[in-house]
């Protein structure tokens, strides 16, 4: 880390086993993502529950290029159990945040697009038109919300396809 990991305490004591794994734990963010600029992890002690005793609570700040990510989780019995969840919550921000940095952002997934060209429905099968010009088959079975007696030729459908024993056919069918 550029800037040195500030520890602080209120209303608890850091025994030395403490601090030493929140010193490895900030360790390997910093291993994770090198562009941490500083980390600052607050451990206090909220209020005292007479039915649940002490709680802990563990707040990390991580200063990063052009922002701070803050992890503030529910507090916990076992501060040692605090300290670890409250730094795998940091490692999965900053994953995010990394990914953010670097462009990578999730795609989601878009189903294609078909029209119904034939359908048998005594029989509870029927086929696709793809935009490509493609047939695909489907059972009653795969579409959606039980809506296969509502399906019509020409009814525009996205579909999840897979290869089947006798070819391509639609494992999910969804009436758009």
């Amino acid at each position: 880390m550029k800037l040195p990991l500030e520890i602080s305490a209120r209303d608890v004591r850091i025994n030395g086993e403490t601090e030493a794994l929140i010193r490895d734990k900030a360790l390997k963010l910093d291993r994770f993502y090198d562009q941490i600029i500083g980390c600052r992890v607050k451990v206090d002690v909220p209020h005292r529950s007479q039915r649940r005793g002490i709680m802990y609570n563990v707040r990390i700040d991580i200063t990063v290029p052009g922002g701070e990510l803050i992890v503030k989780r529910e507090p916990d019995e076992d501060l040692h159990v605090a300290i670890v969840n409250s730094f795998e919550t940091a490692q999965r921000r900053l994953t995010g945040y990394a990914d953010r940095q670097r462009g990578e952002v999730k795609t989601h997934f878009e189903k294609p697009v078909a029209r119904v060209a034939r359908i048998f429905t005594e029989q509870g099968y029927g086929f696709l038109m793809t935009l490509e010009g493609r047939e695909v088959y489907f059972h009653k079975n795969a579409v959606l919300d039980a809506k296969f007696e509502v399906l019509n030729v020409g009814m525009e459908v996205t579909f999840i396809e897979q290869s089947g024993d006798k070819g391509s056919q639609a494992s999910s069918v969804s009436v758009v």
